[in-house]
């Protein structure tokens, strides 16, 4: 169907019809009515339970169920995936939750699916049902769901992707990038806005250039659009079906804008009396998507008013029984709180990857750079769910660093291949991709300009496994340049581990030569956990960095640090393009008869910190060497662990050389007052060994 406003906003039909399959029976009308009758009646009992001290928060999606019910109803249950929003109450039930499983959720119990308690209510997630886990941003969903369609693509599937929110999330830059990629691609995804006019308490004229988000979007070629009244399940369900239609034959994306109407506050936290008039939620009212469904049954002789009252009763009814059998359940144990935090079962930390093939064979140097490239090759042609992509990875670029050379031609544009150049959008299809069991590692170009991806890494990446209490796992690995030394200047220089390693649910890596990129990287990409693969980039030619070139199966654990050098005048703690220059600097003071242990800690997170009070219980005396910056560096953390657990070895206070607290500058004698010098170090020993 053409996409224009005409076309898209349906008659009234006379007869109720789905022009695709035939005519509904009366059963499933019937069923639709109870599941929109379910939802209001859910949302109805957990106000009360909130009002008695039961649950703590609420927030309903009592308005929009006939949209709802009208698009779960034309998808494949089990079939299809969905990335559901937080009013999607009546659309998760028609896909198959139950009324008890809500009831679990609203009041956190062990055996809730969606995540044991873990997250406030409404947030949706159910495994067999392929719903992905939702969390709380906005708009982030969007970009995951443009990801999972591209896995089916990919898997030559004909699955349909259904991704929902309000109007205001599509204020977000995610749904934009998610729309732009979906639409060049013409991946099937379905956009369904639900556009109840308020996104909290801003009303989408200030919201929303032209106050539509239908004629917003009408410059994405590729994307059929649709605007329709929310408050008709026939309607709605017509364009459903359209919808779902294109997008299993390829033809997608599809945007559903549904006008519908919010009967209650944003939330249990939410007065709407403040900001809207009574006459405008009393005109909502007479919108009621329940009361007018029901209307349409008993004229198009569906039931009675009779018939439909006793439907009423029963749905009520199983509404108290599902709170009542929820009461009853247990709360999930305290002892459980920390778990999944990680995997269990196929974490780099394990047994598995403790040190697979270290005595070799090893072939010729090689840099580190090179090494990255050979174990992306040796993976990719191991694991055929493995994809690499971001900006310029294609040949004959092969990344701005050659660190992608030759995999496109190799292993075909399928699997490796250019995304736009938008940094949420590349870690969220990866997301995405994760999720349905494809193995993403793909690039950001600089660790400068990972910011925008901050969103999708801190509230969706690194809590996936947890929120969802194990049910999905997101084991990207994210490739990403950091570090100075190379003239690049406040945007070019930075180091990004130590705003990362605050983020349970993440790993981090971050080697200094060549032999521990390879043997790391494929460790991480053989794991089942996010990891963030940090490589600086001024190491990826130095002759320093270069290694003998480990094989195959070479494999490096996590949290598992080196020993570079031995001695016993002090402990120097370091990692990344610090390692060298810690070296240079103990060996110049040779002649002093200084020796170190020079510690390389190899991964942030986790941390060997086993190996490093034990070498502080010898030398009794420490250094922390890093490139970041001084303040609140990640050496902070290393410093307050030996504080904690060392301290009655120490001789001497624990000290720090980093970079100055400052950005990076471009002229190379200025860039040298603020990065670490070997020099620096010198003096930091100096003054150690003769406290």
């Amino acid at each position: 169907m053409p996409a224009s406003k005409s076309t898209a906003t349906l008659r009234k039909s006379k007869v109720a019809t789905a022009p695709t399959n035939g005519t509904f029976t009366n059963a499933e009308l019937l069923g639709y009515y109870r599941t929109m009758l379910l939802a209001r009646y859910l949302d109805d009992q957990m106000l009360i339970m909130l009002r008695q001290g039961k649950s703590f928060f609420h927030i309903g999606g009592q308005g929009h169920e006939a949209a709802q019910v009208a698009m779960a109803s034309a998808m494949s249950v089990g079939k299809d995936w969905s990335y559901p929003y937080y009013r999607d109450l009546a659309f998760v039930l028609q896909t198959g939750m139950t009324p008890q499983e809500i009831m679990l959720s609203f009041l956190a119990r062990a055996e809730d699916p969606n995540s044991s308690g873990r997250q406030m209510p409404a947030h949706y997630g159910h495994k067999n049902l392929r719903i992905v886990s939702q969390s709380s941003p906005t708009g982030t969903q969007f970009l995951q769901a443009v990801g999972c369609g591209m896995g089916a693509v990919k898997s030559k599937l004909d699955e349909v992707v259904y991704v929902a929110s309000g109007e205001g999330s599509t204020s977000q830059g995610d749904f934009h990038e998610a729309v732009n990629w979906a639409s060049r691609e013409h991946l099937p995804v379905i956009f369904f806005i639900q556009d109840n006019k308020y996104a909290i308490s801003v009303h989408i004229n200030q919201q929303t250039a032209g106050g539509s988000v239908y004629e917003m979007c009408g410059g994405y070629r590729g994307l059929k659009r649709y605007q329709v009244d929310g408050t008709d399940f026939f309607q709605t369900r017509f364009v459903a079906e359209e919808a779902v239609r294109l997008a299993r034959q390829g033809k997608g994306p599809v945007l559903i804008v549904a006008d519908v109407v919010r009967l209650l506050p944003h939330s249990s936290s939410d007065d709407q009396r403040k900001y809207r008039s009574e006459e405008e939620l009393a005109a909502d009212r007479e919108r009621d998507p329940i009361p007018k469904f029901a209307a349409q049954l008993i004229e198009r002789e569906v039931a009675s008013q009779e018939e439909l009252e006793k439907i009423r009763k029963e749905a009520k009814q199983a509404v108290v029984e599902a709170a009542d059998y929820a009461e009853s359940r247990p709360p999930p144990e305290r002892s459980t709180a920390l778990h999944f935090v990680y995997s269990h079962e196929h974490s780099p930390t394990s047994e598995k990857f403790s040190g697979q093939n270290l005595d070799g064979p090893f072939g010729e140097p090689i840099v580190l750079v090179d090494a990255i490239n050979h174990a992306l090759h040796e993976e990719m042609a191991r694991n055929e769910k493995m994809l690499v992509f971001g900006q310029d990875v294609e040949d004959g670029k092969g990344g701005v660093f050659t660190a992608t050379r030759g995999l496109s031609t190799k292993f075909g544009c399928e699997r490796v291949f250019n995304s736009p150049l938008a940094e949420s959008s590349i870690v969220g299809v990866a997301i995405g991709l994760a999720v349905r069991g494809y193995k993403p590692v793909p690039e950001i170009q600089f660790g400068d300009y990972v910011w925008t991806a901050m969103m999708q890494i801190r509230n969706e990446l690194s809590t996936m496994r947890y929120r969802s209490n194990n049910s999905w796992s997101c084991p990207v690995v994210l490739r990403i340049p950091v570090g100075g030394y190379i003239h690049g200047a406040l945007c070019h220089s930075q180091n990004i581990e130590g705003f990362f390693a605050h983020l349970p649910g993440l790993r981090i890596a971050y080697p200094s030569n060549a032999a521990d990129a390879k043997g790391l990287l494929k460790s991480a990409i053989r794991g089942d956990d996010p990891v963030l693969f940090l490589e600086q980039k001024g190491l990826y030619r130095q002759g320093f960095a270069k290694s003998p070139e480990p094989g195959e199966d070479y494999l490096l654990p996590f949290g598992k640090a080196a020993l570079r050098s031995e001695g016993t005048s002090l402990t120097i703690v370091t990692w990344g393009a610090m390692v060298q220059r810690s070296l240079e600097a103990v060996k110049s003071l040779e002649t002093d008869g200084v020796t170190a242990d020079v510690i390389d800690i190899r991964t942030i997170l986790p941390l060997d910190t086993e190996a490093i009070l034990k070498s502080v219980a010898k030398t009794n005396r420490v250094l922390i060497v890093h490139e970041d910056m001084r303040f609140a560096g990640f050496g902070a953390e290393i410093a307050a662990q030996i504080a904690d657990k060392a301290f009655e070895f120490l001789d001497a206070p624990i000290k720090r050389v980093a970079a100055a607290d400052s950005p990076v500058p471009y002229n190379w004698f200025l860039e040298e007052e603020v990065l670490p010098q070997v020099s620096w170090i010198v003096e930091a020993v100096k003054e150690l060994v003769g406290f």
